[in-house]
């Protein structure tokens, strides 16, 4: 059956089961391999992307689920530039293999439109379920600080 949706401001349709999970949509059926796939249960983060404004695990959405709704992937959270939280990773030299800035960066970037100048705890909080292997944790927080301002 199709499903439709709005991924980064554009209308989209994807003929899969209902049950497939929006992360492969993402990846597969739409070709943006900037969300990625790491746990599949929803626990690392590394498929996060915005709903709304919301940052929410992708690998836990169903293509029934996301029907109707709209998602913000890594792709299009800039536009045509660099969104701040992007700017301040590269500023930051935030990341070493990279896997999973995408998810922290939606995060990040969810956090700053709920709470635009978070204090340390909040943003330890934000990131703290997500799953860096490089241990560059303290350069996120100064990368999502630097956001801030």
């Amino acid at each position: 059956m199709p499903y439709s949706m709005t991924i980064n401001g554009r209308r989209r349709t994807a003929d899969v089961d209902a049950d497939t999970p929006l992360l492969w949509i993402l990846r597969d059926t739409l070709g943006l391999t900037g969300t990625k796939y790491g746990c599949g249960i929803g626990m690392c983060g590394a498929c996060t992307v915005i709903e709304g404004s919301k940052a929410v695990r992708s690998c836990q959405i169903t293509a029934e689920q996301a029907n109707g709704k709209s998602f913000t992937t890594i792709e299009g959270l800039g536009g045509a530039a660099l969104h701040p939280c992007q700017r301040a990773w590269l500023e930051e030299d935030v990341a070493q293999c990279g896997f999973c800035q995408a998810g922290m960066i939606m995060e990040a970037a969810a956090l700053l439109r709920a709470t635009p100048k978070p204090g340390d705890a909040q943003i330890d909080d934000a990131i703290r379920e997500h799953v860096c292997r490089c241990g560059t944790y303290p350069r996120i927080r100064k990368a999502i600080q630097r956001a801030s301002r």
